[in-house]
């Protein structure tokens, strides 16, 4: 009975984490003219804390290159949506990249955006 209650208690504890969902980006303002691009990044998540939060996006090529990461040190629970930006350089001859956010618990797989680079 005791092993019972604690799967039950780990399951209730998993689906409360769970509940936050993926982190989203709900707006990209991309500024530049190449190879060096300043992006301003909206992600929205519902943040409960330090268990479950969304902590970096990413500048990724359609080929599922990384050219660029901001990684965010703390929960934004009060601050919903946060805007953070970043700045990355990506190679002549990309013309379009996309913002992935990242959330401690899910990871990947929330809302993306795909934007055309200025210049390019």
């Amino acid at each position: 009975m005791k092993s019972a209650i604690c799967a039950l208690g780990m399951v209730v504890c998993a689906s409360v984490s769970a509940n936050a969902g993926e982190a989203d980006v709900i707006d990209v303002k991309v500024s530049g003219d190449g190879p060096n691009y300043r992006f301003e990044v909206t992600v929205k998540h519902a943040d409960t804390g330090w268990d479950h939060y969304a902590d970096g996006w990413e500048v990724v090529g359609e080929d599922g290159t990384v050219y660029g990461k901001r990684i965010l040190h703390h929960p934004h629970v009060e601050e919903q949506p946060f805007t953070r930006s970043g700045n990355t350089t990506v190679p002549e001859g990309i013309k379009t990249v996309i913002i992935r956010a990242h959330d401690s618990v899910d990871e990947y797989g929330g809302k993306e955006i795909r934007v055309d680079l200025p210049g390019r």
